[in-house]
């Protein structure tokens, strides 16, 4: 089986285009989404409509926690409070119902599913180090967890003697006797210095991940941005990757 994971789309909905293309030509059984369908883009309710007719798995993310009225954004930066404010006034009654049927996270095999961390998922942790790794690990039985949030590509590997290596790679077979905790990067807005749109596809068969990095549209997208008023910085940042 291959099952192609997604994440942090962002409302960006070219982006979202480019990668459902991508991912149709790797021929997957299955897509799963890890949240923040909405945030920082243009498009909440094409992207909306695009996960929930695409995706298996839907998994809310802290954008779409805060959108749906669950959570202040008094967290947030400026200017994902602005971004956020905005698109609150975009979604649709139907976009709204649908997040609001979206899970926290998701546990069936081969995968622990959660947007942000295991422990408390409602609380989006950041795992970015060694440390924060191994306190995660303590809060899943799943040998394969997988998750968004950071929108940085990463991996990190806990063995049976109890040491953990952090791993960034275009590829990596996936030992049973190891533990993994995968990020699979950002659709709409990556972080890593990469501006192209990432994902993870996963062979069952072969136990293999393997990250791809999708070109899209990116002018087109930061031009209908600023047209439509959101600030210029979320435009910026995506003509970099940051």
């Amino acid at each position: 089986m291959r099952i192609a994971l997604i994440s942090d789309v962002h409302a960006n909905l070219e982006a979202l285009q480019a990668t459902l293309s991508d991912i149709q030509s790797q021929k997957v059984d299955v897509i799963h989404f890890l949240g923040d369908a909405v945030g920082y883009g243009c498009d909440p309710n094409a992207c909306v409509e695009l996960i929930c007719k695409n995706c298996q798995v839907r998994l809310l993310g802290n954008h779409d926690f805060a959108a749906l009225g669950l959570e202040s954004t008094e967290h947030f930066n400026e200017t994902a409070s602005e971004s956020l404010s905005w698109t609150r006034k975009e979604l649709t009654d139907r976009s709204l119902s649908a997040l609001a049927d979206f899970e926290l996270e998701n546990i069936s095999d081969p995968f622990h599913l959660v947007h942000a961390s295991p422990r408390a998922p409602e609380l989006w942790e950041y795992i970015l180090t060694i440390q924060e790794a191994r306190e995660q690990f303590e809060c899943t039985e799943s040998n394969l967890l997988c998750i968004g949030h950071s929108h940085v590509p990463v991996g990190f590997i806990l063995t049976p003697e109890g040491t953990i290596s952090q791993r960034v790679a275009n590829e990596m077979e996936i030992d049973p006797e190891n533990r993994y905790i995968l990020n699979v990067g950002s659709v709409g807005q990556p972080r890593d210095h990469d501006p192209r749109s990432c994902y993870v596809t996963f062979d069952t068969e072969q136990s293999l991940v393997r990250y791809h990095r999708v070109e899209y549209d990116v002018a087109k997208t930061t031009t209908r941005m600023e047209l439509l008023g959101l600030p210029v910085s979320l435009s910026e940042r995506l003509l970099v990757g940051r």
